[in-house]
């Protein structure tokens, strides 16, 4: 299927999932995160998930990895949709957010951190394949801000659902290293 068919089919299969469905998927990737042996690292980029699409959280994991790695810096994006570009930042608790134009929310001021010096970065998508690319929103703001960082930063998907075939993926597209779905572990390094 091409990005855009699956972006739809995929989309709408993510609505379908009660509260109580998706609050039991997330658990069970959590438990599936937990198996994964990540080094310790210092700065770690994750996201806020859109409520409306009914996005994987990544609250769980981010609150495990830095429990287990006390030092561990959480940084979030923020867009600039005029240079189509990305930056990632540090949060702090008192920080506030607001919605951007596609609505996700975005950490107002934080401190910048330069790509090459993220570790790890938890990657949003809508669907995925078995040799690590993604369907994400359809702009390229990761594979972009991806190209840019060190080649050893460690990038994990979460996804609801089983692998799909993406029939076009392009030399733009960034592989993940792992995708982590209820049942499963998939590794592409």
């Amino acid at each position: 299927m091409t990005k855009e068919a699956i972006r739809k089919e995929y989309k709408q299969k993510r609505r379908k999932l009660s509260a109580a469905e998706k609050d039991k998927l997330e658990d069970l990737m959590l438990i599936q995160f937990q198996k994964l042996k990540l080094p310790s690292k210092n700065f770690i980029m994750s996201y806020l998930p859109i409520e409306a699409q009914n996005e994987y959280d990544p609250w769980l994991v981010e609150e495990y990895y830095t429990i287990i790695h006390e030092n561990t810096e959480l940084l979030y994006p923020i867009v600039n949709t005029v240079e189509e570009t990305m930056r990632a930042v540090i949060v702090f608790d008192e920080n506030e957010y607001e919605e951007n134009i596609y609505g996700v929310l975005e950490p107002i001021g934080g401190v910048k951190v330069l790509p090459e010096d993220v570790h790890v970065m938890f990657v949003p998508l809508i669907a995925f394949d078995e040799n690590g690319y993604r369907v994400g929103y359809g702009k390229g703001y990761y594979d972009k801000y991806i190209a840019t960082c060190s080649p050893t930063m460690i990038k994990i998907g979460f996804s609801f659902f089983d692998p799909v075939i993406i029939d076009d993926v392009n030399t733009t597209d960034k592989k993940m290293d792992y995708c982590i779905t209820p049942n499963k572990i998939y590794t592409f390094k």
